[in-house]
This record gives C-alpha cells, structure tokens and sequence, in this order.
C-alpha cells in the first residue's frame, strides 16, 4: 500500500496521486509537485489515503512543497499572460489562415512551456505557427488539438437543467454514454433533447443508469398484458420515477401503482 495525496491542476481536472513525504498537507491546500511538464502548482483535493500498486502510475512523484505566497502570486501571473498569449495567438492563427479554433492557453507553473489547445475539423499543419509562437514567447511551444467534449469542459456554460455544465464543474473524467441509456430511462431519443452542449449524449445520462436498471425490473414493459380482478389489460404508459403505469382496459384508461398489479398475470402478447 502507498500513502499519497490527490492534486488536481484544474476545477474539475483530473485528479493525480503523490507522496506526501510526511509533508502535513490537507484538503483545499495548495501544492508544487512535478509533473513530466515540469513543475507545476495545484490544489490538493483528496487528503491523505491508502492506495495499491495497481492505482499508482509508477514511479509515484513526491510533493516538492507547500504553495507559498510567492508561488500563489505567480500562479495568477500565469493566468493573466495566459490571456494576452490567447489573444496573440488568434493573431496568429488569422496570419495563416488557419482552419482550427483555439479553445485555451495554459503555461506550467515554471514556464518551460506553454500550451495551446485547439480544436479542428480534420489535421492542420501548425509548423509555421509554432515558429512564430516560438519567437514570441521563448519557450517551448504545444499546440494539442482537443475534442468536442473537452472542448465544452474548458469552455463551460449552462446545460438544459439551468445549471453549469457536469464536466466543466464537477465531472473530472469522462464515462462512456450510450443511447441504450436514454432508452431504459424512457426518455425521447430526440437528439436535441438528449445531448449535451458539445453535441454528444449528455454525461447525465449516466448518473441514474443503475436506478433505472433497477426499476425497470419492478414495472411491466409498453405493451405488456396484465390480467387483473377488474379484467384484462394493457399498458401502455409507465413512470419509472413515481412507479405508476397506465392500463388500457379496452378504451378505459386507469393510471395505478405498482402495489396495484397484485395478482398480476403476464398473458402472452
């Protein structure tokens, strides 16, 4: 078993292990640890813990240290040339007709390199770029095309709930999500309806797939025959979430709970 910390270097980023190396670190704290970028500042977001060897990325790096003052001071340097790089480099991009669109601008803690990441409908041949990038701001220069999902987890914005999207606030990796997930949840498959901000299924779809799975099982499918004390029907409407359905008694529609379908005979349909 190995003692590490988790540090994340983005809100909602994904979260690495280091050895705390009996350094007195605690949640919400900020940290210098160096990563294969070089040395970089970020928060520590789980205490300390036991993990096996099968988490770990060997070899597991060490905390350099606590964040200064000075460290958080030039933390928010970075930030603020991180914006005037953005801006230069849209410059850039406009001088060479390139057909890609810049999403961010990040520098390491130590500005050994500054990254630029971007999204594009196909390859770009950037060499030209770099160059010019390069002469500008002396460092080593990566341009790292994205895709549409981590684009809308830089990005941000509001979901169709009326709240800031899961990935930019509190999803730090992405879960496979298939459409079988908004069909067992009965909902439309309307792709509109369906899909996030980036334009692929919503991640949300994911949270409940286990709840739904379960109560799936509890209520009889569309289009099943019941036979009941009042007669023979069918359903043809269900609500997994209040566990109700609506039976079709030959044109008389009667809405009833699960607790209702006692002495409930499936007929072959």
């Amino acid at each position: 078993m190995y003692t590490v910390v988790g540090v994340s270097f983005k809100e909602a980023g994904k979260i690495y292990y280091f050895d705390p190396d009996d350094i007195e670190l605690e949640k919400g704290e900020y940290v210098i640890v160096e990563t294969a970028r070089g040395m970089e500042f970020g928060e520590i977001v789980l205490g300390k813990k036991e993990v096996s060897e099968e988490e770990i990325v060997a070899p597991l790096k060490k905390v350099t240290r606590k964040a200064t003052m000075k460290d958080k001071e030039k933390n928010e340097k970075n930030k603020e040339q991180e914006k005037e790089a953005f801006t230069i480099c849209l410059e850039k991009i406009t001088d060479h007709n390139l057909p890609m669109k810049l999403i961010d601008v990040e520098y390491t803690f130590d500005h050994n390199k500054i990254i630029f990441y971007f999204t594009a409908d196909g390859r770009v041949d950037f060499r030209e770029l770099v160059k010019d990038l390069a002469s500008v701001f002396k460092t080593r220069i990566e341009l790292r095309q994205i895709g549409v999902r981590d684009e809308a987890k830089m990005l941000g914005g509001i979901g169709p709930c009326g709240r800031q999207i899961c990935c930019s606030k509190c999803l730090r990796d992405f879960d496979p999500i298939s459409i079988k997930m908004a069909k067992k949840q009965d909902l439309s498959l309307n792709p509109a309806k369906i899909s996030g901000l980036c334009g692929r299924l919503m991640c949300c779809l994911k949270y409940e797939a286990d709840l739904y799975d379960n109560l799936r099982k509890e209520l009889p499918e569309i289009g099943e025959k019941v036979e009941l004390t009042i007669g023979k029907g069918k359903i043809i409407e269900r609500n997994l979430i209040q566990k109700t359905v609506k039976v079709d008694f030959d044109g008389e529609y009667i809405e009833m709970g699960i607790d209702e379908l006692e002495g409930n005979n499936e007929v072959e349909q």
